[in-house]
């Protein structure tokens, strides 16, 4: 059996460019003379549609947009991810060929934890059945379905399945893909089936679709791997009747299937059979990166996308001579090329000879447009206005804010004049512990750094470098103490613990929910607890107002984070 799986980056809501892209695949597949060729989760539609299911209108353009990918479906059996509305609405997978949608598999488990919210649009299917392909039987599933240890995958292969199918759409996070590589070989293992997982790519606002997907025998080794972060049609030669010689040497499936009261009674759809006399394909094994390879990969497709989906062709960025504003430029140089991004320095009196020069020597190093615009003159008209009304108050924080906010208001001129997308430079431990001003340095249409920690931006300025084989970012602003430049002589430390204490503070309290008492019972400093967790917890009212950013790691702000702005817990 010829497999293709078509590894594509779709757009939510754009149901026509959608259907370009699978024709497009479904031609390849066709050309490579496969006989079964998988797309992913939604595929018609884009993932996820979020409240587009609660439009009537939506749901009837993806069936006729289902229908007219049935159509071209001769000649090969195409797997394709829709909703399908039968008295209820379902996240369902499409099996088509001969032109026409021959089944229709409606997922059983609804993800509603972290970034999933399933439940709000569909309903869970509950009948299996299995498709005859030759002297094949596959047993269809999608995503969330083979992420469980149980049925349907075990009830598939218990009626005969020697190849379960998972059509996905599985969100990345750093290491996400050997963690998922991961389950898949013991499914295919438990089960003693084949296992052909094809995964979305792309980025959907926050969310990034990392691809690597593969197809597994029934001993989990990997046959092919799909690259990462790029579209792709993988394409693999299997032979799933190998698993039933290891079946009949397996006598736990048979405890297995006495200990139940019966085993399911799963229809079977006939679909095809393969052609004979085909010269073998040689299958494609592509690597897996290393972490930070896999975060610079990751933000360059959420930034590319984010800015390309919505219309935009330049971005502007605010940089100021530190790491933040530094990393933010350099990624979206590579992933949207120099010629689309706008540098501004914003100079104020308490901007260093450093910094300012340091800022033009990253928009030269990248090839990006620079403009300098101090911010002096327009920060004295403010405090002139306001002078009558702070007449007998210290300067404070007030006026270190609107120099932020003067800044934010520039930025959001040159995007209203230009159309420019104003690329955020906050980092997660910023907006963690509410270092940053609203409507001033959080101002912004997306915050790229916003869920990768700063000694994470540390390290991937200096991957960056060692990647580039030069100095793309001047070696001055990752050697410099991080400094918000708003008053004289300041420090981040001034204000907050050092970053290497307070992410892994950070990472304990925001991402695996630890307590105080957790957190000084394994061996934090009290002090730096303390300090930290008072400032989280502040500081929601700001993160509500936040950009949308790339979704990193396993827990992020935005989708994944929901505590309450009124809240008097301090645990």
């Amino acid at each position: 059996m010829r497999l293709a799986l078509a590894q594509i980056d779709t757009t939510v809501g754009d149901l026509e460019g959608n259907r370009e892209r699978i024709f497009s695949r479904l031609n390849e597949a066709k050309e490579a003379a496969a006989d079964i060729v998988l797309f992913p989760e939604l595929a018609i539609t884009g993932y996820p549609p979020e409240d587009l299911l609660l439009r009537p209108s939506f749901i009837r353009a993806a069936e006729r947009s289902l229908a007219e990918v049935a159509r071209e479906a001769r000649g090969i059996v195409a797997f394709v991810g829709t909703p399908h509305l039968e008295r209820d609405l379902y996240n369902a997978c499409a099996v088509c060929s001969g032109g026409e949608v021959k089944a229709i598999y409606r997922k059983r488990f609804l993800p509603n934890y972290g970034v999933f919210d399933e439940h709000r649009y569909f309903a869970p299917g509950r009948d299996l059945f299995l498709l005859e392909h030759g002297d094949v039987l596959l047993g269809p599933t999608v995503c969330e379905d083979i992420w469980q240890p149980g049925p349907p995958a075990t009830d598939l292969a218990l009626a005969g399945a020697q190849l379960i199918v998972n059509i996905s759409a599985s969100p990345f996070h750093v290491g996400k893909e050997r963690e998922r590589e991961q389950m898949l070989q013991t499914r295919a293992r438990d089960n003693v089936c084949f296992v052909a997982f094809v995964n979305a790519v792309g980025a959907q606002d926050e969310l990034v679709f990392d691809g690597h997907s593969v197809v597994l025998d029934d001993e989990g080794e990997v046959l092919a791997r799909a690259p990462g972060f790029e579209e792709a049609l993988l394409v693999v030669d299997i032979e799933p009747q190998e698993a039933v010689g290891r079946r009949l040497r397996d006598v736990r499936r048979r405890s297995l299937e006495s200990e139940r009261e019966a085993v399911p009674d799963v229809p079977v759809v006939h679909i095809g059979a393969p052609p004979d006399g085909r010269a073998p394909v040689a299958a494609v094994v592509a690597p897996m990166d290393d972490e930070l390879e896999q975060m610079r990969l990751a933000l360059e497709l959420g930034l590319r996308d984010y800015v390309d989906k919505n219309g935009f062709e330049d971005v502007v960025i605010g940089v100021s001579g530190g790491v933040d504003s530094a990393v933010t430029a350099a990624i979206a140089a590579e992933a949207l090329g120099a010629e689309r991004v706008h540098c501004v320095s914003m100079p104020s009196r308490f901007s260093s000879d450093g910094t300012r020069e340091d800022a033009r020597r990253l928009a030269e190093s990248l090839g990006a447009n620079f403009l300098e615009v101090p911010i002096e003159p327009t920060v004295e008209t403010f405090l002139e206005t306001l002078a009558p009304v702070f007449e007998g108050r210290e300067p404070d924080i007030t006026e270190e804010n609107l120099q932020a906010r003067v800044r934010g208001t520039l930025l959001m001129a040159l995007s209203n004049k230009f159309g420019w997308l104003v690329v955020a430079t906050g980092n997660k431990s910023e907006l963690s512990v509410g270092y940053a001003t609203l409507y001033g340095d959080m101002a912004g249409g997306f915050a790229l750094l916003k869920d990768v920690f700063k000694t994470d931006v540390f390290r991937l300025a200096t991957y960056l470098n060692e990647r580039a084989g030069r100095k793309v970012i001047p070696q001055s602003i990752i050697d410099r103490a991080p400094s918000a430049e708003l008053r004289a002589n300041q420090l981040d430390e001034d204000s907050l613990p050092p970053y290497a204490d307070l992410d892994r503070v950070l990472e304990a309290y925001v991402e695996l929910d630890q307590s105080r008492e957790d957190l000084t019972n394994d061996g934090f400093d009290p002090e730096v607890v303390d300090r930290a967790l008072a400032m989280i917890d502040r500081a929601e009212y700001k993160r509500r107002q936040a950009p949308p950013g790339v979704k990193l790691r396993p827990k992020a702000f935005g989708r994944d984070w929901r505590l309450p702005i009124t809240n008097r817990w301090r645990g």
